[in-house]
């Protein structure tokens, strides 16, 4: 009996059930690109053409990043019981897109570079076979952006929003970094061969650098979009969230109510729909208990974890909502 009552009050702190459809997918999309990877490159080196080199050395970028998206989703789930990792592995797969937005940025610049070389130093170019080569690059890409859409859209499927919220952030951020990835190169495959055309029937030879300077713009812009969301996570950036507020309305409230104020409130991710929290109240009502406040707290299903100090205060004056006491 004596155990069965201790295990009333043990949880564990897997909150995140991880995402096997979008780690089954990320993987095969990962060797796809890894064969395509080289068969670009290859090609572009042969053909002497920079967009289509641009993009078989992105794509290799991709491999990789996609190679680090699938590790993490294992190792996320590898270590998910792990005591040693106090709020469970979940941010192990938001590190893994941030680190794909830095290898982004980094095949920006290498695209940049090499971009700028060619319009100084222009090479011939063997248009109609590069054409080919970036033709096939680009189906690769769409196949790849197809096989991650569906995992999202299941991911999607089997999510939910608590009590009718919809909250914008609730996205697998290390399946959208092997998405951003994918739908990167494919545009990097459509100016390959916008460049490659122009180039080949109207000898607009510039073309070619020219839009592997665009190209690298578009894939910059689209990393720091990554790096924000990811960056957010790991910086527990969240008390600007709407769990926020509707944590103080529900604790706020009711019985007591007036006389009852959090003065101390950190909420941070532990999953993709999911929060922690750690509060202080300061209060008058002798009846208000951690009990009750968890309680309160729990018609939100979002916040699987909390850690909650009663003041009490009887002399006191309580403060307007939102407000230290």
């Amino acid at each position: 009996m004596h155990t069965e009552r201790l295990s009333h009050f043990i949880h564990d702190h897997v909150f995140d059930a991880g995402n096997d459809p979008a780690e089954r997918s990320t993987r095969l999309v990962m060797w796809i690109t890894a064969s395509m990877m080289g068969i670009e490159i290859a090609a572009g080196w042969w053909y002497n053409s920079m967009a289509l080199l641009a993009d078989g050395w992105h794509m290799s970028s991709h491999a990789v990043a996609l190679g680090l998206s699938a590790l993490a989703y294992g190792t996320a789930r590898r270590y998910a019981k792990d005591p040693r990792f106090a709020f469970g592995t979940w941010k192990i797969e938001i590190l893994s897109g941030f680190a794909s937005a830095i290898f982004l940025l980094g095949v920006a610049v290498m695209m940049l570079v090499g971009s700028v070389e060619r319009m100084v130093s222009p090479q011939p170019i063997q248009y109609q076979q590069a054409i080919v080569i970036a033709i096939l690059g680009l189906v690769v890409n769409v196949v790849c952006a197809l096989i991650l859409g569906k995992a999202h859209h299941h991911d999607h499927g089997h999510g939910h929003e608590p009590h009718g919220h919809h909250h914008s952030d609730h996205h697998d951020l290390n399946l959208k970094s092997a998405y951003v990835h994918v739908m990167a190169d494919a545009a990097t495959s459509v100016l390959a061969i916008v460049a490659l055309w122009g180039g080949w029937k109207y000898g607009w030879s510039w073309l070619d650098p020219f839009m592997g300077i665009v190209g690298a713009v578009l894939v910059a812009v689209w990393a720091k979009g990554l790096i924000v969301d990811t960056g957010k996570v790991l910086l527990d950036r969240e008390m600007d969230h709407p769990v926020v507020d509707e944590i103080r309305d529900v604790v706020e409230t009711g019985p007591g109510a007036s006389s009852t104020r959090i003065t101390d409130l950190h909420v941070w991710r532990v999953g993709r729909n999911v929060y922690s929290c750690a509060l202080t109240v300061v209060t008058h009502d002798k009846a208000l208990t951690p009990e009750v406040v968890r309680e309160r707290l729990s018609v939100h299903e979002e916040i699987v974890h909390s850690t909650i100090e009663i003041q009490y205060c009887p002399d006191a004056v309580a403060s307007p909502p939102g407000t230290a006491a």
